[in-house]
């Protein structure tokens, strides 16, 4: 049973940076992928990145530039470098941990933009 304990969010400025972490400690299953989904208030969550075990990124086109995923090699640990945040970034993010049809989920950390 994995356990998922996601870290680094807070209050930042338009235009600022946050850097969030999501660390299994449970290190029981052998991931394969790994991501950020986040959920903006009234709207479904949706995917923001992920990365393989091979390295392989995807992004959404509206962080693609602005956000980095990475992970440690044991992939129990997932990491996203946000920068120039919008307002519109705001919601609440959520780590993502799969390995076929095994999918855990972090409990989800607050990140707000805002002046």
């Amino acid at each position: 049973q994995a356990q998922l304990v996601e870290s680094g969010g807070g209050l930042v400025e338009p235009g600022g940076s946050l850097k969030l972490d999501c660390i299994d400690y449970s290190w029981s299953i052998n991931f394969n992928v790994l991501g950020w989904y986040r959920q903006a208030p009234g709207k479904p969550r949706e995917l923001v990145a992920s990365i393989t075990r091979d390295g392989i990124t995807n992004y959404a086109d509206a962080m693609k530039v602005r956000f980095k995923i990475s992970r440690t090699s044991g992939m129990t640990t997932v990491f996203l470098q946000m920068s120039s945040l919008k307002p519109e970034d705001t919601g609440v993010y959520y780590c993502n941990m799969a390995r076929a049809s095994l999918i855990y989920w972090g409990q989800g950390i607050q990140v707000t933009v805002s002046s």
